[in-house]
This record gives structure tokens, C-alpha cells and sequence, in this order.
């Protein structure tokens, strides 16, 4: 049993399964602006902001712009999501002053995700409230201070190694998921890897701190 004052969860590949929306949405954007798919591959990576993958592509003159399309395609695509395995009964049994989704998505997208699959977080850190995104901790590190919460004492879900290294900065535990990255590449990264939030179970709490179990 794990005594946390706070759980902190990833939103894409944690909670929600849209892995095929951002991937269509991807491939689409790379051809309307042209970019070598090779050189794609090797800077993308799942987790870190859009808008940081998109200054590395592309002219500094054109990354606001690019973004910003590639925000609205995704958008278009919130109504394809679909919650995760344990996702729905996990949150439901958390007190609302114990939880927030903690996401490198920007707000408008975050939101339209979260409305699309009937999610209502208490609090949501998105790519616009911080100046650096995962893997660098000031994500997580506002997510804990805005629930006067103590870093050390939060778990932090994640389905990607530049999550899970966010997490560790910030000095949370981490339990990774393997719904989108195999168990191998997050061990070293995780203090425990489960298959999905099914495995996590939360005794009922009015007010933090939880209790929860963990079912490797």
C-alpha cells in the first residue's frame, strides 16, 4: 500500500487512448509542411510538447503558425478518443483535491480531449502553463504545488520515458504504464510498470492523503 497526498496522471496513452488520432494527425501535418518524414522520426518523440518538436523542424517564423494547425487538426480529431482500461473507476474513487492531469498538450486541446471522453479534472497543467514541458520537472512541480502537495510524496502515472523523467526530476514516484511504450524502454525510468490503470486500485478517501495498491 503507497500513502500519496496526490496522484498526478499523464493524459495521452495514461487515460486516453489517442494514440491513432495524434498519429493521423501527425502524418498530416508533416505533409502539409513539407517535412522529411527521416527527420521527423528521429526528433519526435511521445510526450514532449508539440510546440518544442515544432521548433526544431521548422523556421522560428513559422512554429507558432505550424502549432497552431496542428492543435486544430487534433481537435477535429477529439471525437475518435477512447478512455483507457481502469481510467473511469480509478479517478472516480479519488477525493477532487487529490488528483490532476498533467499534460503536454496545450489547454484548448487538453480541454477538447477530456470533454470527448467525459473526464472533468479538478486541475490540468497543460503545455501553456509552463515555460519548459517534460522531460524537464516544472510540469509536475506545478502540479504539486497547486494542490499544496510535497513532490516527494506524489505518484506520477505515465505511459512515456520523457514523462517518467519529468516525474523523477521533480522528485515524484512513478508508476509507468504499458500502453503505448514496451515495459523494457520504462523500467529504467519507473519505480514500478503495470499494463494499465486497471492494476491500481484506491481505498475511499474524503481528502488526501490516498491509499492506493498497486497490482504489477
Amino acid at each position: 500500500m503507497i500513502t500519496a497526498q496526490a496522484l498526478l496522471f499523464d493524459m495521452d496513452g495514461t487515460l486516453v487512448d489517442s494514440g491513432p488520432a495524434i498519429e493521423a494527425s501527425w502524418a498530416q501535418w508533416v505533409e502539409e509542411y513539407r517535412i522529411d518524414r527521416d527527420r521527423f522520426t528521429r526528433i519526435a518523440g511521445h510526450g514532449i510538447p508539440a510546440r518544442q518538436i515544432a521548433a526544431r523542424l521548422l523556421p522560428a517564423d513559422r512554429v507558432a503558425e505550424a502549432t497552431r494547425r496542428l492543435e486544430q487538426l487534433e481537435i477535429d480529431r477529439a471525437p475518435e478518443l477512447r478512455v483507457l482500461p481502469g481510467t473511469r473507476e480509478l479517478l472516480a474513487s479519488l477525493p477532487d483535491d487529490a488528483w490532476a492531469i498533467v499534460t503536454s498538450c496545450t489547454r484548448p486541446l487538453a480541454i477538447a480531449r477530456v470533454k470527448a471522453v467525459g473526464i472533468d479534472p479538478p486541475l490540468m497543467i497543460t503545455a501553456d502553463d509552463v515555460t519548459a514541458g517534460k522531460p524537464d520537472p516544472e510540469p509536475y512541480l506545478l502540479a504539486a504545488r497547486r494542490l499544496d502537495a510535497d513532490p516527494a510524496r506524489c505518484v506520477v502515472f505515465e505511459d512515456a520515458p520523457a514523462g517518467l523523467a519529468s516525474a523523477r526530476a521533480a522528485g515524484a514516484r512513478t508508476v509507468a504504464v504499458t500502453t503505448t511504450t514496451p515495459a523494457d524502454e520504462l523500467r529504467p525510468c519507473a519505480d514500478t510498470v503495470v499494463a494499465d490503470l486497471g492494476r491500481v486500485d484506491c481505498a475511499p478517501a474524503v481528502h488526501p492523503p490516498v491509499e492506493i495498491e498497486i497490482h504489477p
